[in-house]
This record gives structure tokens, sequence and C-alpha cells, in this order.
């Protein structure tokens, strides 16, 4: 039917004309209670809303020379927050003349990777950055 007609058997309704799709040959619209619809939209979307999981990344901050009590330390924090579904960016920051010694810095990367293996996956293999070699570990455990 034509545009003005189909406004005209809205009215005659006391209802409102919503065009779902404008860009269609011919142009699809509806006879609606708009106030209706909006609000039923709103309430799916706030019910999607909801139901969303927002997965935090959370930092621990590594140094080539940390002793074995503080990594585990380190780790026992690392499994808290991968068993609340979080992912984790393990970071080994180097000072000075550090950086010329980066195996040492991946072997402490990798001993905390070996170490939360068990709660972890790999995201993104360890990175040398500037002064920063940072990981990206995510939860195998699904919340």
């Amino acid at each position: 039917m034509s545009k003005h007609e189909a406004i005209r058997k809205a009215e005659e309704y006391n209802l409102d004309l919503l065009c779902v799709a404008p860009m269609a040959k011919p142009p699809v619209c509806k006879i609606i209670n708009y106030g209706k619809y909006r609000y039923e939209s709103q309430k799916k979307a706030k019910e999607a809303k909801k139901n969303q999981k927002v997965i935090e990344v959370k930092e621990i901050q590594l140094t080539p020379q940390i002793g074995e009590h503080d990594l585990l330390t380190k780790v026992k924090a690392a499994t808290k927050f991968l068993e609340e579904g979080n992912k984790i960016k393990v970071g080994v920051r180097f000072k000075g003349r550090q950086l010329s010694h980066v195996e040492v810095g991946e072997a402490v990367m990798n001993r905390f990777i070996e170490l939360t293996q068990e709660f972890a996956n790999v995201d993104k293999k360890p990175n040398l950055d500037g002064k920063w070699l940072t990981a990206v570990l995510s939860s195998k455990v699904k919340k």
C-alpha cells in the first residue's frame, strides 16, 4: 500500500507506523504501539547485558632476579585471578644493565608459565617490548 494509506490506517487504530526495512524495495513497515516496542527492546537489551560476563585483565609484574618464594606468591595470586575467569598480563621489567641479559628474564617468564599451565592457556607468547617482556595468559576455567 502507499505511504499515505499506511499512515492513515495507523492513525485509524491509534498506533504508530514503524519502518522495519527502509532500504528494501518496496520499504517494509509495521503498524505497532511504538512505546511498547521501545520498552520491550530496552528490556531485552538490559537482560542481555545482565547475562554478560566482563573479563578483566589483571597485571602481574616480575623482575629477572625474583626469588623462588616471591615467584610462588605471584603464581598463587595469578591462579586466584585465573579461577575467577580473568586474563593475566605478565610482565618482566628490566632495569639498566639487566637488558643485556634478557635470557634471565625469559627463564623467569617460562618458569611462571610452567607453574600456571594447569590453570592457564598462553594467549600471547612472551615478547620483548622496550624494557618489558610481556605475555598474556587466559583462564582454562570458564565461569
